[in-house]
Parts: C-alpha cells; sequence; structure tokens
C-alpha cells in the first residue's frame, strides 16, 4: 500500500493521503499542496495501523 506525504510551501506536513485522487480533493477544497512525497514503506506501516490516511487530514 502506498501512502503520500502532502507538503505546504514551508516544508510541513499538511496532510497524508492514501491515492493521488485524494491529493487532488484535498487542492480541489483549496489546501496549499506545494509538494506530494511518496512515503517509505517503514512511514507507511504507521498510517496503516493508526487508522485511516484521512485521520490525517482535518479537513476531510
Amino acid at each position: 500500500m502506498t501512502f503520500y506525504t502532502c507538503l505546504n510551501s514551508k516544508g510541513d506536513v499538511i496532510a497524508r493521503c492514501q491515492t493521488q485522487q485524494e491529493v487532488a480533493v484535498l487542492r480541489r477544497m483549496g489546501r496549499p499542496i506545494a509538494e506530494v512525497k511518496e512515503m517509505k514503506a517503514e512511514e507507511a506501516v504507521v498510517c496503516s495501523l493508526t487508522g485511516s490516511p484521512a485521520d490525517f487530514n482535518e479537513d476531510y
């Protein structure tokens, strides 16, 4: 399973998403996504253990 970290222009994490479609939804909602990085496997394990990636998205 692939997860993505969305960063703003300052490099701060603003969301974690499971699909590029989720990233697109956040962009349409006006989130200031400047960069999207694919998470490493060891980082993604934390997301899958803690629940849905949507749990990290305050506006979702």
